[in-house]
């Protein structure tokens, strides 16, 4: 599961506390602003989180008059990264939380994909032609790197809810908004999917916009799980005469290797995904055959279940090879990949936490969601050779590794 953020309601992620004047508190962040970006020492710091996106702004080399390259996405890649999405089955949602109060509220609904991409911008048709002008439209990449410091782009880069107000935004032409944004990550993997934000005019920010966003992403979030054990149960009751004749262990898994149903063992929560012609590592079973059949595929072991040994060789192209019962299972690896399944063999039977993997990869801790989805997808190519919370080999799994 994701890891579980403070909410907008706690003090170091509301933007304004209650009680606040906002014309007043707007033109303090403008003196405030003015002082950091003239060399003056300013009178009271920004918060932290605005503090670390500003120096990440200035080493990036972005101005701060609004002048930065925007880059519009054609209309085909806009559809296709829309029908791409897993949060296009959460809009109708979404709209019926937030978008049914957005014209009398005077805010936009925005939604983007894991890249920051906006796929959807809804709401009140006066806020929408402001941010036209500003370029904050369907189609546009909202990042850090390409607008500076803003609610979608800066919980992308910290991996957290982020509500920025007034001046706190790098960019001066987006001064006049307030920006409300949390992430949106798959309930399964812990993978982002995307960020739900809420916008609109400075001055008309209300204290429950971030309460607003996130129910909205929790909304989101259990309907994308309920989706998934949906069609989990699909694949058991469409393949459930084939299951029942099964006379030993046996997976019935989707096409991404989720358990859907299994017998005779206790299975895993997901193996590696499944492709024709080639065997599936399964710890406890050893390696498998997976036939194809509606909706997924049944796996069973080719022999009596046996350890899983193998060899992880890092001195070129990472490739990683196993055995059991003498039969021969490999594929190449990707340089990151190899990396981290090397960390993970080699460490001690206890394990690895994010935090741990994170600071062996990038040399520090704040990393650890990009250290969750490389797992996620490598989990997709090695399936359940991979425990998680802590990372560590499964039981039955033995790498020895070469090079580096």
């Amino acid at each position: 599961m994701p890891k579980q953020h403070p909410v907008f309601e706690t003090p170091d992620v509301r933007a304004v506390q209650p009680g606040v004047d906002l014309p007043a508190y707007a033109r303090s962040l403008n003196r405030l602003y003015d002082q950091a970006f003239t060399g003056r020492q300013t009178s009271t710091p920004p918060r932290p989180v605005v503090a670390r996106s500003w120096a990440r702004m200035l080493d990036l080399g972005l101005v701060p008059d609004g002048g930065n390259e925007r880059v519009l996405l054609g209309a085909a890649e806009l559809e296709s990264r829309r029908n791409a999405s897993p949060m296009a089955v959460v809009m109708p949602e979404l709209r019926k939380v937030l978008g049914a109060i957005a014209d009398a509220s005077q805010f936009l609904l925005v939604v983007t994909d894991a890249d920051g991409v906006i796929l959807w911008n809804e709401g009140a048709t006066s806020v929408r032609a402001q941010a036209e002008r500003l370029g904050f439209i369907a189609g546009m990449r909202w990042t850090e790197q390409v607008v500076g410091t803003n609610a979608i782009g800066t919980a992308l880069a910290e991996a957290a809810p982020v509500q920025l107000f007034a001046a706190e935004h790098f960019e001066q032409t987006q001064h006049p908004w307030y920006c409300t944004a949390e992430p949106v990550h798959d309930p399964r993997s812990g993978e982002l999917l995307g960020v739900v934000d809420v916008s609109g005019p400075a001055l008309t920010l209300h204290p429950a916009i971030g309460a607003l966003v996130n129910t909205a992403v929790r909304l989101a979030t259990g309907q994308i799980e309920a989706g998934y054990a949906a069609r989990l149960d699909r694949l058991r009751r469409a393949n459930a005469a084939l299951t029942g004749v099964q006379s030993g262990p046996y997976l019935l898994v989707d096409e991404d290797g989720w358990v859907a149903d299994a017998g005779g063992f206790a299975a895993p929560e997901r193996i590696e995904a499944p492709r024709a012609g080639r065997a599936a590592a399964v710890p406890g079973l050893g390696l498998c055959t997976a036939d194809p059949v509606d909706g997924g595929w049944l796996v069973h072991p080719n022999a009596a279940a046996t350890p899983i040994v193998g060899r992880l060789d890092l001195t070129d192209t990472p490739v990683l090879e196993l055995r059991s019962d003498d039969e021969p299972w490999r594929i190449a690896l990707t340089a990151r990949h190899g990396e981290l399944l090397g960390l993970i063999a080699r460490a001690s039977p206890a394990g690895l936490t994010a935090s741990a993997l994170s600071t062996s990869l990038y040399g520090d801790s704040a990393h650890q969601v990009s250290v969750r989805a490389e797992i996620s997808r490598l989990r997709r190519t090695v399936g359940a050779l991979i425990t998680t919370n802590p990372y560590r080999l499964a039981d039955g799994v033995h790498l020895h590794v070469l090079g580096e």
